[in-house]
């Protein structure tokens, strides 16, 4: 496999697992348990190690990241509850 591609097919399974961590926190929501925090917290950190990784490959940087940063959240401040004062 070469380099670029088992850096995708990792990021990919890595987002795959933080998927995981999210929906068993909204599943376990009444249960909130310390360990399926830590559990997020530890798969967003190897996302973001991901992210890090593919930009020093330069497939992205971080102009790109940010800029595309600000557009999301610009939806989302028009399309979601996230940034409402309720």
């Amino acid at each position: 496999m070469k380099k670029q591609q088992e850096m995708l097919t990792i990021t990919m399974e890595e987002c795959g697992e933080l998927i995981q961590a999210c929906s068993k926190i909204i599943r376990f929501e009444d249960d909130k348990c310390p360990d399926d925090i830590l559990n997020l917290q530890q798969e967003i950190g190897d996302v973001l190690c991901m992210v890090e990784i593919i930009k020093e490959a330069g497939l992205v940087n971080e102009t790109q990241i940010i800029e595309r940063m600000a557009v999301k959240r610009e939806k989302l401040k028009k399309w979601s509850s996230l940034f409402n004062e309720d």
